[in-house]
């Protein structure tokens, strides 16, 4: 079971987020928020602690409010005892996390914006270029590969030390040293893309607004 929670920004709600959420977490990482200049930054920051959190709790887990994230080598997010794996990710005015108790996942949301298109050209493959620039809607079609490719590596674990040319996605799937990668789209908000990667097929998905 994948469970992921998502919530959008608010500049209403930021002071209430910082006076009741913040001050659960170490100090470092309180430092580090109050660091930001951007509102904007510092809450989204902050909300993929809270909905990681929130979702520790709602699928039953103990976790105390102030337990340590901490990162792999590749800056991977992890907690050491292993009990729950996450992944967080934000773009726009969207933040979400996605947790399971079985396999590590990645997962990546992107707002569809216009690009350069040609500048990301050597981040696909041949049959996945011909595919973006062959769609009848392009923006779409690239950020549906962008995020794929994001969370493959992101569930891989070796973040951009693995080019994203070196896979290729077809079908909802891929393969990285011969070790297989399932994806599936997840459909929060018209204006984003976001896609979930895991090494086992996908059986439920539980998607929840906080």
């Amino acid at each position: 079971m994948i469970y992921i929670y998502y919530s959008y920004l608010s500049k209403e709600n930021h002071e209430s987020l910082l006076e009741n959420y913040l001050l659960n977490f170490s100090k470092d990482y309180q430092d580090k928020v109050m660091r930001f200049r951007r509102w904007q930054d510092a809450q989204l920051s902050l909300l993929g602690r809270v909905l990681l959190l929130k979702g520790i709790e709602e699928v039953g887990l103990f976790c105390p409010p102030d337990k340590e994230i901490k990162y792999t080598k590749h800056n991977k997010p992890y907690f050491e005892d292993n009990l729950i794996q996450f992944n967080i990710s934000h773009s726009g005015e969207i933040v979400v996390c996605a947790l399971s108790t079985e396999n590590e996942i990645g997962i990546d949301i992107e707002i569809i914006a216009d690009v350069e298109m040609d500048d990301f050209k050597l981040q696909m493959t041949e049959m996945e270029w011909d595919n973006i620039t062959g769609s009848n809607n392009k923006n779409n079609a690239f950020f549906n590969y962008w995020t794929q490719k994001e969370a493959v590596i992101k569930a891989h674990g070796h973040g951009l030390t693995i080019p994203l040319k070196s896979f290729e996605i077809r079908d909802s799937m891929t393969k990285i040293d011969e070790e297989k990668f399932y994806l599936k789209e997840i459909k929060i908000d018209e204006k984003y893309k976001c896609n979930i990667s895991q090494k086992a097929n996908f059986d439920k998905i539980s998607i929840k607004k906080i």
